[in-house]
Formats: C-alpha cells, sequence, structure tokens
C-alpha cells in the first residue's frame, strides 16, 4: 500500500492557497497598504491595485470592470443579490447554497412571496415548471450554475433567456469559477457570485457581478466604496489574491479539469462497485471534480469521522450547513429517503490531489463502509 500522510478530498469545501497567491498578497500588503479612499500617493497606489484587480477579474469572467464588485465572499455576494432585488415574488431553486435558501426563507418570513423552484431525480432545475411560475410580479430568479454538494450543471443560459429583459437572473457561480468556462455577458445573467477560496484564492474575498443598469439596493452602508454597492475600506491585499487565483485557474483550466475528470470518472466506477452504492446528480453534467454517493444503511457522519481517521477527508455536503444533523435539503430535493440520503460522501477533488492519493482513498472507503455495515441495525 503507498504510504501517504492526509489526503484532502474536500475542495468544495475550500482550497489550499496558491503559493503564488500568497506571494502577491504579501507584496501588496507590504508595499501599498495605504487606504484607496485616501488622496495621498500611498492610498492612490492602493487604489490603483484596486482597479487593476477590477479589470483582470472582468477580463476573466467576459464582463465590463465597472460591472465588478469586490466583497467577502459568495454568501456575502448572494445576500446582497437577493435582497437587493425590489420585488414582491422571488424564485429560487430548491437546492441552492444555504446562503439563498436561509436568505430566501428571511425574505418570507417578511411578506415576500417565495417559490422553491424543483429540479428532477439528477439535481437539474425543471425549466417547464420555472417558466409558469415567472409572472410579472417575478423580481428575481436564483438558480446557480453548479450545485455545490452533487455537482449537477444547471442550463443557466436557457434560464436567463426565461427570465428575458423584465425578471432579473442571478446565478451563484462559487463552484464554477475557474472551473468552467464563464462569459457573462454571452450568458446574459444580470447577477452572479464568486469567492476567492474556492479556486486557491484567500478566504474571506469574493465578487458580485451586477451587470451595467441593473438596479439593486446595497446591503451595507457607509463611505460608499464600491459604488456605493459595498461601503467599508477595501480588503486590497485579500482582492490582489483573489485576483491572482482566478488567474492562475483560467490558465490552467482546461489541462487541469480533464485530469481531474479522468480521476472523477475512476472514483465513480470504483464506489459504484461497493453494494447498494447510488451515485446522486447527473452522470456527465456535472463538475470535473465532484463525486457524491449514497450507501444504504451507512451514517454520514460517522463515514467522514472514520475516514478522518485513516487520514482521508471529505465531507457529507455543504461546509456551511455540516454541523447540523438533518439531511441535506439538496438530496431531500432530488427525491432520496432518509436512509440513503443520511449515508452520503461528497469527494471533491483539486489540483493537488494525485492519482496515487485517490488510489488509496478507494481501497479505504470499502472497508470504511464494511465496517459500519456491520455495526448498523440496518439490513444490507
Amino acid at each position: 500500500m503507498i504510504a501517504v500522510d492526509k489526503i484532502y478530498l474536500d475542495n468544495a469545501a475550500t482550497t489550499q492557497i496558491d503559493e503564488k497567491v500568497l506571494e502577491e498578497m504579501q507584496r501588496v500588503a507590504l508595499e501599498n497598504y495605504g487606504n484607496a479612499s485616501s488622496l495621498h500617493s500611498l492610498g492612490q497606489n492602493a487604489l490603483e491595485e484596486l482597479e487593476k484587480a477590477r479589470e483582470k477579474t472582468a477580463k476573466l469572467l467576459g464582463c465590463k470592470a465597472s460591472e465588478i464588485y469586490f466583497t467577502s465572499g459568495g454568501s456575502e455576494s448572494n445576500n446582497t443579490a437577493i435582497k437587493g432585488a425590489a420585488g414582491k415574488k422571488l424564485i429560487v431553486s430548491a437546492v441552492e447554497h444555504p446562503s439563498i435558501i436561509k436568505t430566501a426563507e428571511f425574505l418570507k418570513e417578511n411578506r415576500r412571496e417565495v417559490v422553491f423552484a424543483p429540479v428532477d431525480e439528477k439535481g437539474i432545475i425543471k425549466l417547464e415548471e420555472l417558466k409558469k411560475e415567472i409572472t410579472s410580479e417575478t423580481a428575481l430568479v436564483s438558480v446557480m450554475h453548479a450545485n455545490n454538494e452533487i455537482g449537477s450543471i444547471q442550463p443557466v443560459k436557457e434560464i436567463a433567456e426565461l427570465c428575458g429583459e423584465k425578471v432579473l437572473f442571478h446565478s451563484d457561480m462559487v463552484q464554477t469559477a475557474g472551473k468552467l468556462e464563464i462569459d457573462l455577458h454571452k450568458l446574459n445573467a444580470d447577477l452572479a457570485s464568486v469567492s476567492g477560496h474556492k479556486f486557491y484564492g484567500p478566504k474571506g474575498n469574493g465578487v458580485l457581478y451586477i451587470k451595467e443598469d441593473t438596479k439593486l439596493d446595497a446591503l451595507i452602508h457607509g463611505g460608499g466604496q464600491e459604488n456605493k454597492m459595498r461601503s467599508g475600506t477595501e480588503n486590497i491585499p485579500g482582492i490582489a489574491g483573489f485576483s491572482k487565483a482566478l488567474e492562475l485557474a483560467y490558465k490552467n483550466r482546461e489541462t487541469e479539469m480533464q485530469r481531474q475528470e479522468k480521476i472523477r470518472d475512476k472514483i465513480i466506477q470504483s464506489l459504484l462497485e461497493i453494494k447498494k452504492s447510488k451515485l446522486n446528480g447527473h452522470e456527465k453534467q456535472r463538475l470535473s471534480n465532484n463525486v457524491n454517493f449514497s450507501f444504504f444503511g451507512v451514517e454520514g457522519e460517522a463515514l467522514i469521522t472514520m475516514l478522518d481517521f485513516e487520514g482521508i477527508q471529505a465531507s457529507t455536503g455543504s461546509a456551511c450547513s455540516s454541523k447540523s444533523l438533518k439531511i441535506s435539503h439538496v438530496l431531500k430535493a432530488i427525491g432520496l429517503d432518509h436512509i440513503w440520503a443520511h449515508g452520503s460522501l461528497r469527494i471533491s477533488l483539486g489540483k493537488n490531489n494525485s492519482e496515487k492519493e485517490v488510489e488509496v482513498a478507494l481501497e479505504k472507503i470499502p472497508e470504511v463502509i464494511e465496517k459500519l455495515r456491520k455495526m448498523s441495525s440496518v439490513k444490507i
């Protein structure tokens, strides 16, 4: 057996920061540490770093620099998009990230009409049912580009077309930026969210894309930074790190995604050989780095804990809701019953994962599942 230390297979939760990104952040933090709102030269140098990062980010995402607003990450971007859209009715898919679901529930409690649009058994939005829900009172539709738990990729271009010019379309692109090609203008999205720590950038840095002439209320008020959309002194080193990480991700995107897809398919083929196992999400229309399985009669939290003892770090689903003992709302939405949904395992690959690491993991996972099933009261 191959000797390894820790095998990190939870890259959908967060990634290890790239050394080149860290070097860029250190350079900016030490050289251009001024406040970008200050009129003196040090402040103007910081402003120059800020705008350089904005230009780079816009070019990579296929939009104008004036449409890029830096935030603290995906959750803030999602909250701003959902809460900032004025109107009576909101539609969000039933499999959105908790930062969308919880925000929508909050608005529903505060007298906004909210519809949770259904998905099929593969986690793909039901376009015909979505179309029926879009009315003259609909202010915004929010459907993520790809699901953070099961990896299914949504037909976002078709959804944008359904929304047309009268209904705002927002997409959470936290899991796809740096992995899929994104051209926001061609897609015709009005709003989109991105988070840097998903592609080897710093935590606490993200972007909200707001299409030109889109009306949106600010979430954070104060000094008027980010064109009055997001007040607060800008985190220039973090923003510089974000844009550098995005640049590096897209530089090697095609080669790296092909490599990860090959490993992903090997994992899927291997785990399907386990008795009473089930792949969650779409077989082909899924992220190159995502594998999500359910194992009948296995408790997910116990599976993750035992794998961790073996040096393998994975998850049951979204890290933002992993402390809850409730079954995943995503797995519930695709129709899994409790006994399958409780036994879920998400493996998410990254650029630092090798085939040798995966071979070790594929040795250990069936062994751990067998041990847990022997302890289970459920008959297999």
